[in-house]
């Protein structure tokens, strides 16, 4: 088999995205043929590949998956956790393949998270370029004026300065004491929605993501998962600028 970039062989092996391939090669966690790897190395399935003294089973054919689970709150978007808590790969029973999570959720968050092996897919999903929606129901402690409302569109100035892009915002439950916010973004910064609110002193009482692009959750059950349809996986493909 020809030689290709180990992030690529990585990404293409389901055990984490290119981008994040690029970071373990980086720390000094892949190890091929008994050395150090570095960026711009290549290998094949000859050549022994460890990952944190794991040897990596590498084959070029395998079945790729693309996968929806309605994340219930409590769970890390992790594939392991050190303290112990649960994860959401718990809730993937019956898959042989090894996935991974395309973006997160925190750990109060719940809703709409996806899953794959294909390394290609998921980067295109996440990358900040390709500007995927991404829209949440959001469930407030209080009432929220209309200037709030303005700043949640137009952009709001986040704890480390950073600005976010304009989000289409509407109301659907609005009251002295509870206010339900249906906020689509394109970008994916870390804990956006809760910071963005947090930002403005909005107490978020609830957080569910209900789709991903042109993808909606639906009436899938919380804790359970499926596999997208072959249309699901093409929309999205396409909401990515995908070729």
């Amino acid at each position: 088999m020809e030689k290709i970039r180990l992030q690529k062989i990585l990404s293409e092996s389901g055990i984490c995205s290119r981008r994040k391939a690029e970071e373990l090669i980086n720390s000094g966690r892949v190890i091929v043929n008994g050395k150090p790897a570095k960026l711009g190395d290549k290998a094949n399935d000859k050549d022994v590949i460890l990952i944190d003294g794991e040897r990596l089973k590498y084959t070029k054919k395998r079945k790729k998956l693309y996968i929806m689970l309605n994340k219930p709150r409590g769970y890390v978007t992790t594939m392991s956790d050190e303290l112990d808590r649960k994860c959401v790969t718990e809730l993937l029973t019956g898959i042989d393949e090894r996935v991974y999570p395309i973006g997160r959720l925190d750990r109060n968050s719940e809703g709409l998270l996806l899953f794959t092996n294909d390394g290609n897919f998921a980067n295109n999903i996440m990358h900040p370029s390709k500007h995927v929606s991404k829209t949440y129901r959001v469930t407030l402690h209080s009432a929220v004026s209309e200037q709030q409302l303005i700043t949640l569109q137009n952009g709001v100035k986040l704890d480390d300065g950073t600005v976010t892009l304009p989000a289409t915002v509407s109301v659907e439950v609005a009251s002295a004491e509870r206010t339900v916010l249906r906020i689509t973004i394109h970008e994916g910064k870390n804990r956006q929605i809760r910071r963005m609110c947090e930002s403005l002193g909005l107490e978020v009482a609830r957080l569910r993501r209900t789709s991903i692009g042109p993808v909606k959750l639906g009436m899938l059950k919380p804790g359970t998962w499926r596999e997208l349809t072959s249309e699901e996986v093409r929309a999205l493909r396409n909401a990515a600028g995908e070729k």
